[in-house]
């Protein structure tokens, strides 16, 4: 009895939180990834609970002011509170990132379902659009549409519908390209026998597989959205009076802060953009390994 029961034990499975435990082990790039997106959010909050949102726009607070305990992040030539805006500004640019990664991941995957599972015409007219659309220059493109608005009628959401609007082409052929793979596995063909339709194969077969695919596309995506709305903003063309990361640099450029000797007013916002593109990366290359077969290792 005692030999069988420890025979037993040794093969039982493991909890799924153990299973979990390991793989973020493993997996160092996500965690450290994570690490840094929970630390940027907390951030976020902290500032929001403790901080007057006001102080983060002109006229706020006394002008060209260098670190100290009243200004953590000094102020600018402006009277902005760098810290306040640094707390307002890192929740407008993950807006615009998460937004516009939402929808072109969305409009990624109707297209990609849409033109590799039913295939013909419809199948040839998708890939076509985005094999013409792809090698197009996106930054050109949205420089062009932001410079030809009114700076006055630019937005948060302005800016993250001119982002999305040449995003969706890269999670429109990823997605097309698994389920294509997919829908010849054994397991769809058992689905069409047994009379299940068409949405429920999608829906209920082939999506639920697709997630660890969706969800990288997804954080693609919004790596993508944050260096457009980051790149746009610092060359002139984002909501200006917005404390967007973007756009304090942009200030500090055309200020001449690093040669008057404000050397306090670019530094937050730069360490703040390198921390949220390295975060999104490094979560990135931890989902491709989660989504990838090739790349995936096992316990």
């Amino acid at each position: 009895m005692t030999s069988a029961t420890i025979t037993l034990s040794e093969f039982q499975q493991p909890s799924r939180l153990t299973l979990l435990f390991r793989y973020l082990r493993r997996n160092i790039s996500l965690v450290v990834g994570l690490f840094i997106i929970l630390g940027l959010v907390a951030f976020t909050v902290i500032g929001f609970l403790t901080l007057d949102t006001k102080d983060a726009y002109p006229l706020s607070a006394k002008a060209r002011q260098p670190p100290s305990l009243e200004y953590p992040f000094g102020t600018d030539f402006f009277g902005r509170d760098l810290y306040a805006a640094m707390v307002v500004g890192m929740w407008q640019t993950a807006l615009i990132g998460v937004l516009a990664g939402a929808i072109g991941t969305f409009i990624g995957v109707v297209l990609g379902f849409t033109s590799a599972y039913f295939g013909g015409l419809i199948d040839g007219g998708i890939k076509g659009v985005c094999q013409v659309l792809t090698p197009i220059p996106v930054f050109l493109i949205q420089v062009v549409i932001a410079g030809s608005l009114d700076k006055r009628s630019v937005t948060i959401y302005t800016m993250a519908l001119i982002v999305v609007l040449l995003s969706w082409m890269g999670p429109t052929l990823v997605i097309r390209s698994q389920v294509l793979s997919m829908k010849e596995r054994q397991f769809v063909s058992v689905a069409k026998l047994s009379g299940l339709g068409d949405g429920g194969i999608i829906f209920g077969e082939m999506l639920p597989n697709l997630l660890p695919f969706i969800a990288a596309a997804f954080v693609g995506q919004v790596f993508s959205a944050v260096f457009a709305s980051f790149y746009l903003a610092v060359v002139g063309l984002g909501p200006l009076r917005e404390p967007l990361l973007g756009n304090t640099i942009w200030a500090a450029q055309t200020q001449g802060a690093f040669f008057n000797g404000w050397w306090w007013w670019p530094l937050a916002p730069a360490v703040a953009m390198v921390l949220i593109l390295s975060s999104l990366a490094l979560i990135n290359m931890g989902l491709d390994e989660l989504a990838n077969p090739r790349v995936r290792r096992t316990e």
